[in-house]
């Protein structure tokens, strides 16, 4: 049976291809694209393109996310049978911050527009909006994998924790949280391009994950001075303690906003539960459908406000996330 550590390395090694092949695909899509019309390409055929492969993506990293978790249960002498199946399609289609991933992916236009207008040429102004884009697919995707991970811990009642592990090349910011256990439901911190990973735990101690410190050894001193700058490079070598060099919580949040309007017209997820619970709908001036008239909660409001196991799982099945 594999280890721990190996589900892990498994884990991100799966994330991460998932977004490299959906940037990739982007990238396909974006050099098709004019700064003259980024706009309307965005809006149309292009735009749409975009939004099905990171949707997509989000898609394939919450369909192996309960699996992971079972496997590491069964990997730390628990049982891997969970209380609840995770439902994968909640998760597609959903930005970090709660709104639509439409509106999130049309924000590279904007951004080229303004490049235009500071008087860039059109070939560096497209190049910055690819790199908008990427970012935010990548961390779109990356937030999926980690909430549908957070929710399939939920499920699983021999989970307790999880701890956050950082793989190099990594960040200070994340370099010195690495090897940092929280609850099973406390949310993530992360920055925009993160890629840092929860590993669910059954008990609290977990050896295999490397410190900071053995984070900050493995490295070359040209990344040191790279990461910490060289003053903070400087200061490490002369004993400094890494979280005094390094703010930990700069630049960093935790995704979700309190609801989402993702999955919740008629034939959404969570729409159809509420058509069948008899909940109304309604279509505002500007809509296409009509939508439901009680929002729905994103994941991370669900783990901050319910104030159990139990609640938490009446939550997530209340708005779709698990059956």
């Amino acid at each position: 049976m594999a280890t721990p550590t190996e589900l892990g390395r498994t884990r991100y090694t799966q994330v991460t291809s998932v977004i490299q092949a959906v940037v990739q695909q982007v990238q396909a899509v974006w050099r098709g694209m004019s700064p003259t019309t980024v706009e309307d390409d965005l809006e149309g055929a292009a735009g749409a393109a975009i939004v099905t492969a990171v949707a997509d993506g989000q898609l394939s990293v919450a369909d192996a996310a309960q699996a992971y978790i079972a496997a590491q249960m069964a990997a730390q002498g628990g049982a891997a049978l969970a209380e609840a199946a995770l439902v994968a399609s909640a998760f597609a289609g959903i930005a970090p911050d709660g709104g639509p991933l439409e509106t999130l992916l049309f924000l590279p236009a904007i951004g080229v527009r303004r490049r235009l207008a500071a008087g860039m040429l059109p070939e560096e102004a497209m190049l910055g909006g690819l790199a908008d884009m990427a970012r935010y697919a990548s961390t779109a995707i990356a937030d999926t994998a980690r909430s549908a991970d957070q929710v399939s811990m939920a499920a699983n009642q021999n989970c307790v924790a999880y701890m956050r592990v950082v793989q190099l090349p990594a960040c200070a910011r994340c370099i010195i949280l690495a090897g940092e256990t929280y609850s099973y439901s406390e949310g993530f911190l992360r920055h925009p391009n993160c890629d840092c990973q929860t590993l669910p735990l059954r008990e609290r101690d977990w050896a295999g994950v490397p410190t900071p410190k053995q984070l900050i050894s493995r490295m070359s001193e040209e990344e040191r001075r790279r990461v910490f700058t060289v003053a903070g490079a400087q200061a490490l070598e002369a004993g400094a303690d890494v979280g005094q060099v390094v703010n930990a919580r700069r630049g960093m949040s935790r995704p979700g906003a309190p609801t989402t309007t993702e999955g919740i017209t008629r034939r959404g997820v969570y729409g159809r539960q509420m058509r069948r619970a008899g909940g109304g709908f309604a279509r505002h001036p500007g809509q296409r459908y009509a939508q439901s008239t009680t929002p729905r909660l994103t994941p991370e409001a669900i783990f901050r406000q319910a104030s159990g196991r139990a609640e938490q799982l009446e939550l997530l099945r209340r708005y779709g996330y698990i059956v």
